[in-house]
């Protein structure tokens, strides 16, 4: 297929690596002459990257793919991302949808178009035997963007299917990402997400380490905030940790998956840890770096969480002093050994754990918010004018709102917090 002059529309869902994952597959195409476009109606081809974290993500997947074609019958749509390498067949027996890429053959979009042969079909892999790491990076913000550092998992925690979908954990190396954030300078980014599927895991494979990497960041000037996405409590080290407390541009802010606060659950999930070094960590980060927000990834009824487990997990997160919680009901996937486990929680208790936990972290968040009303603090203001109001965030992840000013586009600057500022 000619790529010169088609026009291509992208659809993401799922996490960040995806979002970062299609900016480089965008990138790619529009490199042989392709243009993007937001309209459905307009583009020649369409390619999906699909997320498989849960039934309704999968399901969201395929109202998506049937909607676009409804809307464009004569559109060419490629699959790509974790849903296309678990279950390609579901997603190729979609009416409308042409190709079917795996975790191997994502990055290769514009090889199979470009090739005629190939352009239709399932493209499989054996997950296990990927070894290289793509990197990747979003782009088309003009403030921040997530840089891939890290991918695939070797965890195989019971309940998630990850693992299957990208394969076992690799990275890149300190000289590459370092390269990749030479791009990203260029193009005026302020504030860069480090991200991954196992964030804590860079350099597994070559002998680095996380540490080494974000000590090698903030040697830099080109780029003024850095943040690092969600990363193991068992890996958050106390030199990381102690490192942001001291850092120039790495913003305190940690995003850290408990997924329980019961130890009976956590095992029962095959974690690396249990809920007293969770609780360590936490007392660290308001140690070294007391201003922080921490954001925490919970999983509410989970095969064997009885009421009276839930119950313990609750109260251990109200002792947390945490930011906000990020609350996700359990979702049964295939092939997974929490299948295994005999006690099952009905939908109806899992919606009301999760209003239950809302309630704390809705609580949570409005103290640590308040707790800055009054002091001055750094806000990235984004390239944004609704309603003449202009958003940005702290450097501790409190969005802020503020009369549209053009100047304050892309900038950082000095605002004094306030009720009224605040966005919760």
């Amino acid at each position: 297929m000619e790529l010169l002059g088609k026009k291509i529309f992208y659809q993401t869902l799922g996490c960040k690596l995806n979002f970062s994952e299609t900016s480089t597959i965008r990138h790619s195409l529009e490199k042989e002459g392709a243009l993007t476009t937001e309209l459905i109606e307009d583009a020649d081809i369409c390619v999906i990257n699909t997320c498989s974290v849960t039934d309704v993500a999968e399901k969201k997947g395929r109202q998506i793919i049937r909607k676009i074609k409804k809307h464009n019958t004569d559109i060419h749509i490629i699959a790509v991302g974790c849903y296309a390498q678990l279950r390609p067949e579901e997603l190729n027996a979609i009416d409308g949808v042409d190709m079917v890429l795996s975790t191997k053959d994502k990055f290769k979009v514009k090889d199979y178009l470009l090739n005629s042969a190939k352009e239709t079909g399932i493209h499989s892999c054996e997950i296990f035997s990927i070894n290289n790491f793509d990197t990747a990076f979003s782009y088309g913000d003009r403030t921040r963007c997530f840089l891939k550092i890290q991918d695939g998992c070797n965890y195989f925690c019971s309940y998630c299917t990850i693992p299957y979908a990208r394969g076992k954990s690799r990275s890149g190396t300190i000289a590459q990402v370092l390269k990749e954030v030479d791009e990203i300078a260029k193009k005026g980014i302020q504030e860069i997400i480090l991200t991954g599927v196992n964030t804590g895991e860079f350099g597994i494979n070559n002998k680095e380490n996380l540490y080494q990497l974000i000590q090698a960041l903030d040697r830099r000037d080109d780029i003024a905030r850095y943040r690092i996405s969600s990363i193991e409590p068992n890996l958050l080290t106390d030199d990381i940790i102690k490192f942001v407390g001291n850092s120039k541009h790495f913003m305190p802010h940690f995003h850290i998956p408990l997924q329980s606060g019961n130890n009976e659950v956590l095992k029962l999930m095959k974690r690396k840890y249990r809920r007293e070094l969770f609780a360590d960590k936490i007392a660290l980060i308001r140690k070294y770096v007391p201003d922080a927000f921490i954001g925490v990834d919970t999983i509410v009824g989970m095969r064997g969480e009885t009421r009276e487990y839930f119950e313990d997990a609750k109260d251990f997160i109200k002792s947390l002093d945490i930011s906000r919680l990020h609350i996700f009901p359990y979702s049964e996937r295939k092939g997974t050994l929490a299948l295994q486990i005999p006690h099952i929680v009905s939908q109806a208790e899992k919606h009301k754990r999760v209003n239950e936990l809302m309630e704390i972290s809705d609580a949570k968040l409005k103290h640590f918010c308040d707790s800055f009303i009054g002091q001055k603090k750094a806000v990235l203001f984004e390239e944004s004018n609704h309603k003449g109001i202009i958003h940005g965030y702290t450097d501790n992840y409190i969005k802020i709102q503020h009369t549209f000013e053009e100047s304050f586009t892309n900038k950082i600057k000095d605002i004094k917090i306030t009720n009224k500022n605040i966005l919760i």
